[in-house]
């Protein structure tokens, strides 16, 4: 008769950094639902979530990039570009057009990523901090700097129209989420970017073709980037050169508060969502409070630097 191994207990370490993010949000909903009656209410964590959307889809996506063993900084300069050119063919060629065409450019730029890295053997993180430059030059010289209003109610119902209380945008996040942790946790593709994040060399001599692995990680996080823009854009009527500055940060943050490794192989998209909720819910209620900004930017930053800590001690386990 066979004998079943009692399960090993987590230690306090590993339940910190696979839940820790859930019970940091848990607290926060408790706190603020006291400090004010205006903060759990539907309308306002509708709002919550409808705002974090674009984060959200950008975080999601890259996820699998960092559990790959890669980084992007160049998230927020595609979403730019993305951005400007869904504005532009929404005006001067069809609406629908420019939503499809958004994401598809963040997907071209996201592949040309990966190639130079693959291609070169270049950190990921000095090329995309390279090509972030090289697509925000491109997303200014098409529009010379400019705004470009786009008021167009073709365009604008991904960002604006509601199904219920729930805008369409909410809906577009929860299913891209879906199927990023379907890819994730449910295909070969997923296994492999575990794997490659984790050992690379052992995932080559595996018969993982690693470089392909890499490549597709930042077409997907590209063209996250560009969903994000087009539903911005759509949301705002208006697309600028400058979007998405600083948004790659934000992304990388909200993984990292996930429990993402930074070194690459262990992770969880879902998670990675709940960190871009956990900086919005900060932000929503340090302004119901009307508290100093600056708290807002410390507390996430000692929460950011907790969660790197923990990671790290982690891996050298």
């Amino acid at each position: 008769m066979s004998v079943i191994a009692p399960r090993k207990a987590l230690s306090l370490g590993e339940i910190a950094r696979e839940q820790g993010v859930v019970i940091i949000i848990a607290l926060l909903l408790l706190g603020l639902s006291f400090a004010s009656d205006s903060f759990l209410t539907p309308r306002n964590l509708l709002n919550i979530f409808n705002q974090s959307a674009p984060l959200a889809i950008m975080a999601s996506a890259l996820t699998l990039v960092i559990i790959g063993g890669g980084f992007d900084l160049s998230t927020g300069a595609i979403f730019g570009v993305a951005a400007v050119t869904a504005g532009w063919i929404a005006i001067h060629v069809d609406p629908y057009l420019a939503i499809v065409a958004g994401p598809l450019i963040g997907l071209v730029l996201g592949t040309v990523n990966g190639a130079i890295i693959t291609a070169f053997g270049v950190h990921s993180f000095l090329v995309t901090l390279a090509t972030s430059l090289v697509y925000r030059g491109i997303a200014i010289l098409m529009t010379d700097g400019k705004l470009i209003p786009v008021r167009i109610a073709e365009f604008a119902w991904l960002g604006r129209t509601k199904m219920g209380m729930v805008n369409v945008a909410v809906i577009v996040m929860l299913v891209f989420m879906v199927l990023m942790m379907f890819l994730l946790n449910r295909t070969t593709f997923g296994r492999a970017v575990f794997a490659v994040g984790g050992n690379e060399e052992a995932a080559i001599l595996s018969g993982i073709r690693t470089r392909l692995i890499k490549i597709l990680t930042f077409a997907l996080s590209g063209a996250a980037a560009g969903l994000a823009g087009v539903i911005t854009v759509s949301r705002i009527s208006m697309a600028e050169p400058q979007a998405g500055a600083g948004l790659e940060f934000e992304a990388i943050a909200a993984v990292i508060l996930g429990g993402t490794s930074i070194m690459g192989g262990a992770g969880a998209v879902w998670r990675s969502v709940a960190g871009v909720l956990l900086m919005a819910l900060i932000g929503n209620g340090f302004n119901i409070l009307n508290v100093n900004p600056f708290f807002k930017d410390l507390t996430t930053g000692v929460i950011i630097v907790i969660a790197v800590a923990l990671a790290a001690s982690g891996r050298r386990r």
